[in-house]
């Protein structure tokens, strides 16, 4: 009797459409043979931005480096989610770090796998915002600054999810947390806190440095990549909505990535040695409105008592980004003016 192997395919792998296109224009993601770096079973909320974004980068960089990977994972959401002891939804080598080290234990990883000889054996340091832009700043500046080779990814759902939905370094304005309420002058997150690190990274002048949405399939797989094409430190950073976190429907977890690319208030870039080298421009300008009204997180910005002074400087932050990185093809107007700080306050 002869005998053939049943591959199982998971729901939403894109597998059947990419079937359609030529064998060097599909994804990873549709390779009956792609590695499944992170498998079903784990705990993840519905419509995760986050389990998609590790999925398709890590299956990326499985591809890329002939399944010769070792991935360092950061305390957060995304090791939670997906190892409660004693199971796994891991089938790659997979170290847990605490929540701040994960640059530094990566680091090592790297130094001990280049004095054993083990050139071919690369490494990816992941994290979400809280251990990238926050709790394990230091240790990435480092990494960063020795330019260790070593591939760190952040996933990027602005704010600390796992414990609460609390505000992050990187929770935009005027959004709604668990310590950022919407009341009084300023609700929801002041303006001017946080940092973009990104452009930080990149004032390391490290080999690359990259954004990414989980609405842009291609794109991510081909900056991961790109990214593993280079030796030394490289930074990637991956916009991965939080329907919990966010107040949105779990079914929309893309279409708000592709918005927040489309408005301009998540720029995707890439850069080599500090210089901004790609960007991927906006198709259909955006006002910022569409995007803040699918997350309850900003709703006290509009209802009954609207705070139109307050969009219109998430406005003008879009259009700055704009400007900035080139955004569109043509020198379109700007959307909104910008609002005097005596506006933003009253």
């Amino acid at each position: 009797m002869t005998k053939r192997p049943i591959r199982f395919y998971q729901v939403g792998s894109f597998a059947v459409g990419n079937r359609l296109l030529r064998d060097d224009e599909r994804t990873v993601q549709s390779d009956p043979h792609r590695s499944n770096s992170i498998d079903s079973g784990h705990r993840a909320c519905q419509g995760c931005g986050e389990a998609l974004g590790a999925r398709y980068a890590l299956d990326a960089a499985m591809r890329a480096t002939q399944g010769q990977l070792v991935a360092v994972n950061a305390t957060g959401c995304l090791e939670v989610f997906s190892t409660p002891y004693p199971e796994t939804s891991w089938r790659i080598p997979w170290l847990h770090s605490l929540f701040g080290n994960a640059p530094a234990v990566a680091t090592g990883v790297s130094a001990a796998l280049r004095v054993k000889g083990r050139s071919d054996v690369r490494v990816v340091s992941q994290g979400g915002d809280g251990s990238t832009v926050d709790i394990g700043f230091g240790c990435l500046s480092g990494m960063f600054e020795r330019n260790d080779d070593v591939l760190y990814i952040c996933y990027d759902n602005e704010g600390y999810m796992n414990t609460g939905v609390q505000r992050s370094g990187a929770t935009p304005p005027a959004a709604r947390t668990a310590t950022t309420d919407a009341v009084g002058p300023q609700p929801g997150n002041a303006f001017g806190q946080g940092k973009d690190l990104p452009r930080i990274a990149m004032a390391h002048d490290i080999p690359y440095v990259a954004t990414a949405t989980v609405a842009d399939l291609h794109d991510l797989e081909a900056k991961v990549e790109r990214a593993m094409s280079f030796r030394g430190a490289r930074y990637l950073h991956v916009l991965v909505p939080c329907p919990l976190g966010w107040g949105s429907a779990s079914n929309e977890t893309i279409h708000i990535a592709r918005l927040a690319k489309e408005t301009g208030l998540f720029p995707v870039f890439e850069a080599e040695y500090g210089t901004v080298t790609s960007v991927s421009k906006i198709r259909r300008r955006t006002p910022v409105e569409e995007y803040l009204k699918l997350q309850k997180r900003f709703a006290h910005l509009f209802g009954k008592n609207p705070r139109p002074e307050i969009v219109t400087h998430l406005q003008e932050i879009a259009n700055r980004n704009i400007e900035r990185y080139g955004l569109l093809d043509t020198a379109d107007a700007p959307l909104a003016r910008h609002a005097t700080t005596a506006e933003v306050r009253s």
